[in-house]
């Protein structure tokens, strides 16, 4: 999408008017277009200083203050998509890149063979803290909301249970069935260590596919490697849950960093190796104070691995565009997407003001050693302090390598654009290892500075994702799985 395609946006005409009958307005427009139409830029004052590292010669000055607005834009980055559309969608479309390449291989740096090691789509959740409203899912036969729990009434008068039929987006959704039966104390808490949950995991898993192949933790490092990458998810109640790719290689070197194991195993084996790790593990959780007692922390009883299958016509299995879709798609969220949009969601709130209240107990007792004194600090992510996304460091490619390339492609086109003839330029294009820039730039604010330019920026990133999905479904055939996993991004 062109800058000049503003022109011809569907925007709010009292609100984008003016910005767009100013004598800077495509100037503008084409700042608008660098940032990648993010809602809410960064806005640096200064200049950037380009010298040719071989001479020491002054190549060229940027100044901000030739700029319509004496600001230069830089896109957020901010990956959740309540914050930033535009910016969401691209960390989103890497990480697909990069979990496509770690099941899939044949891009990225990692080869196709990688498509043959055992690999498991792991599912890992929270334990109850009490009863919640529940809906069907999707497809499923409607149900009542809590036909399993227990009839009658609580000690504070309340029903223990609910018969109606609740759909996905009914705002009672996730909501307690009794906030004073809830353990929202508890949950916060098992937010709070679910990373050391999930550190402990995975050292268990190593140690429990050496133990079943016969051999010790050392020794079974010389044939194979567990590698996986992990994505946190909300659901509905507040509570994060982990879904994991979890892959076996053989051991790397400098000539091979992906081979295959040299133990022939099957996914199967390595689910119900991760289904006996994910049961083994648990962590002894300290006291908030002095009046507290200690809690014994576990994953929850809802564990599933499923084998993920290249080719397969089981039901039960599932492809690898599917699951990096997925997990591309979760790497986005925040606590704050669970709830029904302009509905007042009293149970995050209640969980954030128990992440406060825990964490000014911490404080309170002098004299007493306790590790929610930061609690509060997690609060907005409900105790969570964990990498919504992360990785083994060789599943597959990095999302720094995958923004160089994004980079040097914008760089190089640039430069093919200032030259009319490239082949006739007397200095190569890419020219990049020759040059020093001297940045020296400030932060002056974030976000677009008028009401006008907020709205033409978002109407923008809206056309300008139509745009980017519309050419991906008109791919051709021999690209169907890539665009069967990336249009599961946007449902």
């Amino acid at each position: 999408m062109s800058a000049g395609d503003l022109y011809s946006l569907d925007v709010d005409e009292p609100t984008a008017l003016t910005p767009m009958l100013s004598d800077g307005f495509e100037d503008w427009s084409k700042q608008v277009a660098s940032t990648g139409f993010c809602s809410r830029p960064v806005r640096l004052f200064g200049q950037a200083r380009t010298f040719d590292r071989r001479s020491g010669q002054h190549l060229s000055t940027f100044d901000s203050r030739n700029l319509p607005d004496s600001v230069l834009y830089v896109r957020c980055g901010n990956r959740r998509a309540s914050r930033c559309p535009s910016c969401s969608h691209e960390y989103q479309g890497d990480m697909w890149h990069l979990l496509s390449a770690g099941v899939s291989g044949g891009d990225k740096g990692v080869p196709e063979s990688v498509s043959t090691h055992p690999l498991v789509f792991l599912t890992l959740t929270a334990p109850s803290f009490g009863t919640v409203h529940s809906s069907t899912r999707p497809g499923a036969q409607p149900r009542p909301c809590t036909v399993n729990a227990a009839p009658g009434l609580c000690e504070h008068g309340r029903p223990r249970r609910c018969t109606e039929h609740h759909d996905a987006d009914d705002s009672r959704v996730g909501q307690a069935l009794c906030p004073d039966c809830y353990d929202y104390e508890g949950q916060a808490i098992w937010q709070w260590h679910c990373p050391e949950l999930w550190r402990r995991f995975t050292i268990r898993l190593r140690r429990l596919v050496a133990a079943h192949l016969g051999m010790s933790e050392k020794a079974s490092r010389d044939l194979l490697r567990v590698q996986f990458a992990k994505v946190g998810e909300y659901q509905k109640r507040g509570a994060i849950h982990l879904h994991a790719l979890v892959r076996l290689d053989g051991a790397p070197s400098d000539d091979d960093p992906y081979p295959s194991p040299a133990v022939d195993v099957p996914a199967s084996w390595l689910a119900e190796r991760c289904l006996e790790a994910a049961r083994d593990i648990e962590i002894d959780a300290a006291p908030v104070d002095a009046y507290d007692s200690a809690r014994v922390l576990r994953f929850g009883r809802q564990v599933d691995a499923r084998p993920v299958q290249r080719h397969s016509e089981d039901d039960g299995d599932v492809s690898p565009e599917m699951v990096s879709a997925y997990l591309a798609k979760y790497a986005t969220k925040a606590a704050g997407d669970v709830a029904v949009d302009g509905t007042p969601n009293r149970h995050l709130k209640q969980l954030r003001e128990t992440c406060l209240e825990l964490c000014g107990r911490a404080l309170l007792h002098e004299g007493f050693s306790s590790p929610y004194a930061l609690l509060g600090k997690w609060a907005d992510a409900l105790g969570f302090r964990g990498h919504f996304a992360s990785k083994s460091r060789r599943f597959s490619t990095t999302l720094g390598t995958l923004r160089d390339a994004r980079r040097k492609y914008h760089r190089d086109r640039e430069q093919l654009e200032t030259h009319e003839d490239p082949s006739s330029a007397d200095e190569p294009l890419d020219v990049a290892e020759h040059i020093v820039v001297l940045n020296e730039f400030r932060f002056v604010g974030q976000g677009w500075l008028t009401p006008g330019d907020a709205e033409l920026a978002r109407s923008a990133a809206d056309a300008a994702r139509e745009w980017k999905d519309a050419r991906r479904t008109a791919r051709q055939p021999h690209e169907k799985g890539k665009n069967h996993g990336q249009a599961l991004l946007h449902r």
